[in-house]
């Protein structure tokens, strides 16, 4: 039997729980990890900045990394809490793409009515197949119906259509 070897606590270890997004999200079993200095310390700000923890952060940042290793050409961008899916070089969320192609019905009729390349559009239909819950949400929160977008946000002024055509 190996004698196990002991660790020294370090300033500079995060503890990790790989988070598969699609799946049931449950937690996978804890491991440490030692980053440089300066990744602890650009950690430890966006922590403090949005009063998260280490974890959480690093959590979030692993994600992100390994959606853009399986997905090349996708991005992300927005707010902490509200961070989205877009396709590079495009300036387009992918959320975007998925309610344009429900309503062309087709990659090819989309890339034909759009600047989008059928490689973009096939690119935004493999995310959304692997990460359907959060482009639904989007879309769902973009067509809000009016009335329950006038009580969440009252002090935004809604015109009717016709004031925008007269």
């Amino acid at each position: 039997m190996v004698p196990r070897r002991r660790s020294l606590p370090c300033t500079f270890c995060v503890t990790l729980r790989i988070v598969p997004r699609a799946a049931t999200r449950s937690k996978a079993a804890p491991f440490s990890i030692r980053l440089t200095r300066s990744t602890d310390r650009f950690v430890a700000d966006e922590a403090r900045r949005t009063r998260r923890s280490k974890s959480a952060i690093v959590e979030m940042l692993t994600e992100e990394a390994a959606q853009m290793r399986r997905f090349p050409g996708i991005g992300f961008r927005g707010a902490d809490a509200n961070r989205r899916a877009w396709l590079i070089g495009a300036s387009v969320d992918v959320w975007h793409v998925i309610e344009a192609y429900q309503s062309f019905g087709s990659v090819e009729r989309m890339a034909a009515g759009t600047d989008l390349e059928e490689s973009q559009i096939r690119l935004a239909l493999a995310y959304w197949a692997q990460y359907p819950d959060d482009i639904d949400e989007a879309i769902a929160q973009n067509r809000m119906p009016i009335d329950e977008a006038r009580d969440l946000y009252p002090f935004i002024r809604y015109r009717d259509l016709g004031e925008l055509s007269g």
